[in-house]
């Protein structure tokens, strides 16, 4: 029974020599993990920040529209649609910030900056996220693929408007938000006044937050000319971001009201309020690493919302 062993084990001892020094372990293979990571760094999956931000907003809606009860496949399509979108959105910011990068301290070293990856292959990799998503989306109703059109296209034209305008962060934040009227779209059949409600309080809040990112790259922005509402708001920033910060809050409030929400939900208001105040601490002296410290703390803000809507709903 046992006397094939010393065949078996010399058979495997040649295979394994035979692949290692195989064109494919030696050249395709290491090639193939190199592209992988590479594009996994192109499209931020080692910073999923970016996908939480876009995650929560989505999320308020979606548990919104549903009364607290999601239909399970609009669920899973845009939760996995926010993370194509986002990924697709690091990339087409990255292509069109290739040569903008390279003189940005913080930026530098991306995959397209750094010249580890191509434009083209840039391109095609944006190219393919947006037919996954697209995909995706047609399993939904015709108005949900309608206004995915929409969405598309404020993705795209984000990354281009910091060369006309000083509000790309507007730009962004409409972008960032398109979700929101597609979830109610998807999950009722109808866009009503209050998903126009959460998607300008979540304009505002991407606003207020891509500000504070802003703020890190600013003595790079004005020496290579790109514009942001950092530069835009000056010696006044802290100001107009608590203008925002305070005007999210109402406008959530708001939302609340509309939607009969209870007593968790205000709380999730108060604990967001309390990070918003903790980023003013933060953003006080318009240092680089708090700013960014600041923009990440948002993370906060938006699961503290989340978690007032859905724990409403489990109550009541």
């Amino acid at each position: 029974m046992f006397s094939a062993w010393p065949d078996l084990k010399i058979h495997w001892t040649r295979l394994r020599r035979r692949w290692r020094d195989s064109r494919i372990a030696c050249s395709t293979l290491p090639w193939l993990v190199d592209r992988a990571l590479q594009y996994a760094r192109l499209m931020r999956m080692d910073r999923p920040i970016g996908a939480f931000l876009l995650l929560w907003p989505t999320w308020w809606a979606l548990w919104i529209a549903a009364d607290g009860r999601p239909d399970a496949k609009v669920f899973v399509v845009f939760t996995a649609g926010v993370f194509l979108m986002r990924w697709a959105g690091c990339v087409i910011n990255d292509f069109a910030d290739r040569k903008v990068d390279p003189h940005v301290k913080r930026t530098r070293d991306r995959p397209l900056a750094s010249g580890k990856v191509s434009a083209r292959e840039a391109l095609i990799l944006f190219f393919a996220l947006l037919a996954i998503a697209f995909a995706l989306v047609l399993t939904m109703n015709r108005l949900t693929v309608l206004l995915s059109f929409a969405g598309a296209g404020l993705a795209a034209l984000y990354p281009f408007t910091k060369r006309w305008t000083h509000l790309p962060q507007v730009v962004l934040g409409a972008a960032f938000g398109w979700g929101i009227p597609m979830v109610f779209a998807a999950q009722t059949g109808t866009v009503p006044p209050i998903a126009w409600l959460i998607y300008i309080a979540n304009v505002l809040w991407s606003t207020m937050y891509d500000t504070q990112y802003a703020m890190v790259d600013r003595d790079d922005d004005l020496k290579i000319g790109v514009k942001s509402t950092a530069i835009l708001f000056g010696e006044q920033d802290r100001l107009i971001i608590g203008l925002l910060q305070a005007t999210v809050l109402f406008n959530l409030w708001l939302v609340g009201r509309d939607a009969g929400l209870g007593v968790p939900y205000a709380w999730g208001l108060v604990l967001c309020a309390l990070t918003f105040i903790y980023q003013q601490w933060l953003i006080r002296e318009r240092r680089r690493e708090p700013c960014f410290h600041a923009f990440l703390n948002n993370n906060w803000s938006g699961m503290f919302v989340f978690g007032g809507i859905a724990l409403s709903y489990v109550l009541s």
